[in-house]
């Protein structure tokens, strides 16, 4: 962001979205255009929606999928209409792509990179061994571009930071060469993690979530019992001690987000207290 945006510009993110994708954006002067899917719309914002959004001064679109919070993932098709969209305006598009290992059903990933030439050209990928590895507290990740943007990526990152250590940068090298059998055997666990956190979700009156396609995370709307997401979390906290995140941080104040990346029996405990909570509003 602090390399492509010059004050003023505009970068679209569509919501739900990761909590810090706009402030990066302000931090650079820029300015953030949000467009909104709600749960109707399987958290997925349109071509048409991205098209009307456009204007003089965009620079760039910012797109995560699998989403986080949401799970939700765009198909082959829909991404490719985006890279359409994205080669005739002549815009950037930073692509989040963390999550792409953590798949569910028929759930593809396509990167946006991958449509053609000319969305290559134009396509940041933004990635990272945190989720797929287990390395969370690692804090390695990398960046894919156009070699011009990644020199001064580098110039810029070299006087700000101190860079990743030596341990961690091995282990980076030992999970891209190394056997995937983890990777297999942690998906396998979370597709059951997630299929007993969406039945106990939706099994709870006044609770609607969709089905994640990826990622771990569970977006449940709420709208149904009258709270916005930040009285519903405190509420649920301070009754229940069961920890949640306000939608509102991820620009929709209508859900919460949940996380399955933990035990069965934790989430069989936390849905049980959540659905009291609940029944007792």
């Amino acid at each position: 962001m602090q390399v492509l945006l010059d004050p003023g510009d505009e970068v679209i993110i569509p919501a739900p979205y990761w909590v810090s994708y706009p402030a990066m954006v302000k931090l650079a002067d820029g300015e953030p255009v949000v467009i909104s899917s709600g749960v109707e719309q399987n958290f997925k914002v349109s071509v048409a929606q991205i098209e009307r959004a456009i204007t003089p001064r965009t620079r760039l679109l910012v797109l995560n999928s699998p989403s986080n919070p949401t799970g939700m993932v765009y198909s082959p098709d829909e991404i490719r209409a985006i890279a359409q969209l994205i080669v005739a305006h002549d815009l950037l598009v930073v692509s989040d792509e963390i999550y792409e290992k953590i798949l569910y059903d028929d759930a593809e990933h396509l990167s946006i990179g991958a449509v053609s030439p000319e969305a290559f050209e134009r396509t940041i990928v933004s990635h990272g061994f945190a989720k797929a590895y287990a390395m969370t507290g690692w804090r390695v990740g990398y960046l894919a571009g156009p070699l011009e943007l990644i020199q001064a990526v580098t110039t810029l990152q070299s006087q700000s930071t101190s860079n990743v250590c030596t341990f961690a940068q091995h282990g980076a090298i030992a999970a891209l060469q190394g056997p995937q059998d983890c990777v297999s055997t942690m998906l396998a666990a979370f597709a059951q993690r997630r299929i007993v956190m969406g039945k106990g979700l939706n099994a709870i009156p006044g609770i609607h979530c969709p089905e994640p396609e990826g990622a771990f995370y569970a977006f449940a709307n709420i709208n149904q019992t009258g709270l916005d997401s930040i009285q519903f979390c405190e509420r649920l906290l301070e009754d229940k001690q069961v920890a949640a995140v306000p939608g509102i941080a991820f620009g929709d104040d209508g859900c919460i987000r949940l996380s399955y990346a933990t035990d069965l029996a934790t989430i069989d405990r936390g849905l049980t207290r959540l659905a009291d909570f609940v029944a007792g509003l």
